[in-house]
Order: C-alpha cells, then structure tokens, then sequence
C-alpha cells in the first residue's frame, strides 16, 4: 500500500463515530482502533492483541506504551520527513504520555490528518499549529510483515 493508498483508506473511515477501545469501520472507533484497521487492510490480521486500556491510558504510570507498540511494528522516522499516509504520533499536553495516533494526509494542498476524536468520531483535521506542535514522533507502515 502507498502512503495515497493508505490515506484513501483512512478516509474511508471518515464518519465512523468515536467508541473507546473499538477498531470497526462504520462501527466506532478509537484512534488506535483507526491504525488496527488501516494495519488489518494491509497485512490480515493484526500483529499482537490489544489489552484493555483506560482514557487516561498510561499516564499514572508515566509510561510510553502506545510509544512503544509502535516501535514494535512501525518504522520510525524523524517527525520533518513525515509523509502522507504516515503514522503520528501526539502529546496533547506537556509532560504527559503520547497517546494520540493520526494518519498524515493533505487537504487542499494543505498538510491534514486523519483521527478519531472523542466527540467527533473519524475526521480529517487541519495540521495545524496547536496540533503540529504536539506531535512527538512519526512512523510509517512497514513495506511488509515478517
């Protein structure tokens, strides 16, 4: 899959509406749910099980799990050669863990990405400063699974 491939997929979740923990196009989602599912187009089935997790994720523990899962079965690359069709990752506030995942995308010949969140389900956002700010890291699919 291209990163256009990957971004059309993303957008074919465009509407699924936001359900903690869920990865079901059409059905609800998470923002990791949206990844598994864009992963499960690509390769079949996903690469490990999913535990439950909370809202607050790991934050109690100050771990970088969602971090460290992606580093398990993305490629990581610096945040500056981000392309569409990539996987990024968010902070959304200082000194907390990065639990927020999109896919880079371009809408309007403007940098966008795709997400599901809370309140809004699966949309396509604007890059924007306050967002663009927020990303920590940034990885792309793996040209296949061993």
């Amino acid at each position: 899959m291209s990163g256009a491939e990957i971004v059309q997929a993303a957008r074919s979740w465009i509407g699924t509406p936001y359900v903690h923990q869920a990865a079901l196009k059409g059905a609800g989602t998470d923002c990791l749910g949206l990844v598994r599912g864009i992963w499960r187009e690509r390769f079949g089935a996903e690469p490990e099980t999913v535990p439950a997790y909370s809202m607050d994720w790991s934050e109690p523990q100050g771990e970088e799990r969602l971090w460290a899962a992606a580093l398990r079965h993305l490629r990581s690359k610096p945040v500056a050669e981000g392309v569409c069709g990539d996987v990024v990752l968010f902070r959304m506030r200082q000194g907390a863990v990065a639990k927020h995942l999109g896919i880079l995308s371009q809408k309007g010949g403007r940098p966008s990405f795709i997400h599901a969140y809370s309140g809004h389900g699966v949309v396509e956002s604007a890059l924007s400063a306050p967002w663009r700010r927020r990303v920590v890291a940034c990885f792309e699919f793996p040209k296949e699974v061993i």
